[in-house]
């Protein structure tokens, strides 16, 4: 196999443990010696979710101490404005008798918190809908501070065969559910968010060549032990075959077909049973080429580095999800997060909390975090949302018989302007 120059996808930051290899490193390195090279999905799926040893079945580095912040860290006003996105969704579809709010990947639970927040704000608005939330989560000890989280440790464990592995009732009284897949979820009408979640998929990389398009492959550096190193495939692998559009014009790209196959899995469920599924994540519509990197202590972290001991990521090509929608649902965006949260109100949310601040440290912090989520250097520009909803929530079925009959259908907030009453 080629070998490639140790620019692509490194990036400055700590070296990871000093102590030597971590036990990840360890366990690929005799994979490696006894199998060969492997894909960067394989390589991910390593570092991650390893049962012992993986960054996210270990620990999940989520908030200050951690390795990485998200925006419901920041603020609270982040979940509030998506709690209502959902709600006026659930208006705009002639407020069905119950929806199931699904969560892929809910972190530490923030997010889903500041949702259940808002239901309970606007519980006379919901008083005769039956809401259920249901969490995807395959990290033990982030379902635990879920758990805490969410309904204060309330929770009970359930017997194997259930599909829920985990339940209990929020503070708020309404019935939580935990799950390893989104296929275990039940079906009905649900609302789906995915908040940092595709971008921590595993990705395969893909290099044009004279010779057409190579996989990117994780191996062992034979001069130095235990390093890893980038090669390419010596020939096309199934996976160029499979995953390479024909159209490509990018001399590098990273698929995800993880990503691909929940988005059908989505887009199919809001065919079947309504709903609609927001996607917030920091990606890009089909320009970008290498994105791969590491996160440790909030610096960016070689990637083949210590694994199992950083969050690795890719940014989401929103491109490939819409063709992976194939059609069934419509999708909205991506749209960029300062225009989002703009159009779902944030500035008249935090003109409110500002006046009812009482003290200098509250309404600097509010400042400050409405600066992270806005500022295009910042959050603002490189997180984006991204949405699937039935196709009749978007275009009027009877419209040819008699258009004047209709009345208008109403926008989707937060992908244009939100025309305040």
């Amino acid at each position: 196999a080629t070998r490639l120059g140790s620019g692509m996808g490194r990036a400055p930051g700590g070296d990871g443990s000093s102590s030597g290899a971590t036990a990840v490193l360890r366990h690929l390195a005799r994979k490696l010696r006894a199998t060969g090279a492997v894909t960067v999905a394989e390589y991910m799926r390593e570092a991650l979710t390893n049962p012992g040893q993986g960054y996210y079945t270990r620990r999940g580095g989520v908030g200050e101490s951690g390795d990485f912040i998200t925006s419901p860290e920041i603020s609270q006003v982040f979940g509030e404005l998506i709690g209502i996105w959902y709600i006026s969704e659930w208006i705009a579809m002639g407020k069905p008798k119950a929806f199931q709010l699904v969560e892929l990947g809910p972190g530490r639970g923030t997010l889903a918190d500041d949702i259940l927040q808002v239901f309970k704000q606007l519980s006379s608005l919901l008083s005769k809908c039956d809401v259920s939330v249901h969490l995807v989560e395959v990290s033990p000890k982030l379902s635990e501070i879920q758990a805490l989280m969410l309904t204060g440790g309330k929770v009970q464990s359930n017997p194997e065969d259930s599909s829920a592995y985990m339940e209990g009732i929020s503070k708020t009284g309404i019935p939580i559910f935990w799950y390893r897949d989104v296929q275990d979820v039940p079906p009905g009408y649900s609302f789906y968010l995915a908040h940092e979640f595709f971008d921590a998929l595993p990705i395969h990389k893909f290099q044009r060549t004279e010779r057409g398009w190579r996989e990117v492959l994780v191996d062992i550096d034979p001069e130095v032990p235990d390093q890893l190193r980038f090669v390419l495939s010596p020939s096309s692998t199934p996976a160029t075959e499979n995953f390479i559009q024909p159209e490509e014009r990018r001399d590098h790209v990273e698929v995800c077909p993880e990503a691909g196959v929940i988005i059908q899995r989505l887009a199919c469920r809001i065919e079947k049973d309504g709903g609609a599924a927001l996607i917030a994540d920091y990606g890009h519509d089909g320009t970008k080429t290498d994105t791969f990197r590491g996160f440790r202590d909030h610096r960016l972290h070689d990637v083949l580095k210590a694994p199992g001991t950083a969050d690795l990521t890719a940014d989401v090509d929103f491109s490939y999800l819409r063709k992976m929608a194939q059609g069934r649902t419509a999708t909205l965006g991506p749209i960029k997060q300062r225009e989002f949260l703009k159009n779902m109100g944030i500035d008249l949310r935090m003109q409110v909390l500002l006046q009812n601040s009482r003290d200098t440290a509250t309404h600097e912090q509010l400042l400050h975090s409405y600066d992270m989520l806005m500022n295009p250097e910042k959050m603002g520009d490189c997180f984006n949302f991204f949405a699937l909803l039935p196709h009749h929530r978007l275009e009027h079925p009877d419209k040819k018989q008699k258009p004047e009959s209709k009345s208008p259908i109403p926008p989707v907030a937060g992908f244009g302007e939100l025309l305040l009453k």
